[in-house]
């Protein structure tokens, strides 16, 4: 990839991590348990609503839905597409197989691997770039195996 466009999937990465940066002290921030909890209606939304749908509902939550404090909804195929994204919109339709962390780890890919090897459960933690903070912070993703070949996760603070 063009170090050009290394420095947009950056950007837009960051957009990302800035919108489910650190929430404000007045709030809490989400759970484990709760951030399980949404994949897991998540998949559901997916099982009983088909993708597109369901997609549709993880990235725009109408209502609210699938958006709690600093939980959302992500999804991305196993070849590493963005197929929703509950923060940053533009996420959906880029192809984040290879972004790595500040560790050199790539996590998208790690998240993927684990799916395909034992269907879901916790990844991480890997560092994730606040642009509100200008800061990396711990993170993990519980995910679950989607649609076809995809991978359903919602990420959380490790506690």
């Amino acid at each position: 990839m063009r170090l050009k466009n290394w420095m947009v999937v950056a950007a837009l990465f960051g957009a990302q991590a800035g919108m489910a940066g650190a929430a404000p002290a007045s709030k809490e921030l989400g759970s484990e348990a709760e951030g399980e909890a949404m994949v897991k209606k998540a998949v559901a939304l997916i099982k009983s609503s088909g993708p597109e749908k369901a997609y549709k509902a993880f990235t725009e939550h109408p209502d609210g839905a699938f958006r709690d404090r600093d939980l959302y909804v992500f999804v991305y195929d196993f070849n590493g597409n963005c197929l929703a994204q509950g923060a940053n919109p533009k996420m959906v339709g880029k192809n984040l197989l290879i972004i790595k962390d500040a560790d050199g780890n790539p996590f998208i890919k790690g998240m993927i691997d684990m799916v395909k090897a034992k269907g879901g459960g916790w990844y991480g933690p890997y560092k994730f770039n606040n642009i509100k903070t200008n800061s990396y912070e711990l993170k993990k993703s519980y995910c679950e195996r989607g649609a076809g070949d995809s991978m359903v996760c919602v990420g959380v603070r490790p506690s």
